[in-house]
């Protein structure tokens, strides 16, 4: 097998599982912070573990790294809480959608870390994903739950558009696991505080799911997400993680029973291949 079909495996692997990931936003009977707390803690055991095994080191090589990696801890914490909030107060379909207009976002942050202006076809792509947005929404009111869900995602994809630029830029040099590591133990010092108090009240079976998600569904889809960007072009990773968006629609309707409206479909289609648009032109200029 060559490691360009090892590659595809591993980010169509990745992206089936992130689709599922979603879904346990509804199953777990847990806030979005607890949730996230939860799953930080089985992911950086894990991820330890696997350091520990392999008999490598943990530290990093200069003392500003850490200062980076805190930062980059706090924007995946805020990312993986709005993210899951967005589901649990709307639909998966809705709160992954909206999730996905974090390329147009970057197209227009990561320039000004370079002192350049957006070019005008991501400009006409920011549009085009508004108009998907527009159609997503169906009232312009706080109070309707579709709309706070989108509201809540585009903020994820925000936080998480800067955390991908934080780190590209500040963070390289350093294995997938050793950025994971710090970043999920960052989210769960921040997150206790906050959440400590229901550890008794979780349940046997909610430790059991909250495990699988951090283990199965954290650990192991990012490690096949990084293993895929060593043995493939980040235009073809990104492209096809777009998919998550169809993969998490379809097991939230045959699983939880959330089918999707024609206008969300309809809108969502519209942000997937803007995004997927994005994608492909990024990897044309790499």
């Amino acid at each position: 097998m060559t490691n360009s079909l090892k590659g595809l495996l591993a980010v169509h692997s990745a992206v089936l599982i992130f689709g599922l990931t979603a879904l346990f936003s509804k199953l777990i009977s847990l806030t979005a912070l607890e949730i996230t707390l939860f799953r930080s803690i089985f992911a950086v055991l894990i991820i330890f573990a696997i350091f520990f095994w392999q008999k490598k080191s943990l530290l990093l090589s200069h003392l500003k790294d850490y200062g980076i990696v805190v930062l980059l801890g706090v924007l995946l914490a805020l990312h993986w809480v709005t993210y899951f909030h967005a589901m649990q107060v709307s639909s998966i379909a809705v709160g992954v959608i909206a999730l996905y207009t974090f390329p147009i976002i970057t197209v227009f942050l990561e320039p000004i870390f370079h002192g350049e202006r957006p070019h005008i076809k991501d400009i006409m792509s920011a549009f085009t994903v508004l108009f998907g947005i527009y159609l997503l929404v169906p009232e312009f009111s706080l109070g309707n739950q579709t709309t706070q869900g989108i509201l809540w995602g585009v903020l994820s994809a925000l936080l998480f558009s800067l955390r991908n630029i934080i780190q590209g830029h500040s963070f390289k040099g350093y294995s997938a696991r050793h950025s994971l590591f710090y970043q999920t133990l960052v989210t769960f010092l921040i997150l206790l505080p906050f959440s400590y108090e229901v550890i008794p009240e979780v349940s046997h079976f909610q430790w059991g799911q909250l495990l699988i998600l951090g283990v199965v569904f954290t650990a192991v889809p990012h490690t096949l997400f990084a293993f895929s960007l060593l043995n493939l072009k980040a235009k073809t990773v990104s492209l096809v993680a777009c998919v998550q968006v169809v993969y998490a629609t379809i097991f939230a309707a045959l699983i939880l029973g959330e089918w999707a409206e024609l206008s969300t479909v309809i809108g969502g289609s519209i942000v997937v291949l803007a995004a997927m648009y994005e994608s492909y032109t990024a990897g044309r200029k790499a």
